[in-house]
Parts: C-alpha cells; structure tokens; sequence
C-alpha cells in the first residue's frame, strides 16, 4: 500500500474565512464542514504551555484526510491567530469545536 501524499497548510497564508482548495485535488476544505463528508480530522496537536490549564491550550496543528483524495493535510498557523490581549483563538469556530470534538 502507497503512503498517502502529505501536505502543509499555512492558514496564516491564505485569504478569507479559512476555506482552501486541497492542495491535491482541489476540493474545498471548509471549516464549517461538520458532516466529515469531505474530510476527517486524524489528529489534533496543542501548544505545549506548562503554565496553561489543558482546556486552556491552544490549537496549533490539526491533521486532516481528504475523503475525495485522501491527501493528508497538515493545518498550521493556528498560533499566529491567537489575540494576544485575552487570548483567545482568533480562527474559524467551526473548525475549532470541531478539533475539541476530535479530542474526546
């Protein structure tokens, strides 16, 4: 069996509300998908602050499978959406109850 192809999503590089294309075959990712119809969720990585309650870390890379090509993507620039003055994550909410969802 072939590994499937790896890919690195930088959302701190892309314009709008979190919507991509697949880097493979071009369908969008949307955060708003809670169906799992077009991708799934495979891994969830939080910042590592020892300072920080767990259900206070923030998200810094979510690994998702394309289901139409199954690519995997790795989603970065989480960190950089951090308000700074209360933070709190800046991203899509969506996506981001999504991952909490995934942690469980």
């Amino acid at each position: 069996m072939r590994r499937p192809i790896t890919y690195v999503v930088d959302l701190t590089k892309i314009d709008g509300e979190g919507y991509f294309p697949c880097p493979r075959c071009g369908v969008i990712i949307s955060p708003e998908d809670e169906t799992e119809t077009t991708y799934i969720i495979l891994e969830v990585k939080m910042m590592e602050d020892k300072k920080v309650q767990e259900s206070d870390q923030q998200l810094k890379e979510l690994v998702i499978r394309c289901n139409e090509c199954g690519g995997i993507i790795h989603i970065t620039g989480f960190t950089s959406l951090v308000d700074y003055e209360d933070g709190k994550v800046d991203s899509h909410p969506c996506i981001y109850e999504k991952a909490e969802r995934s942690r469980s």
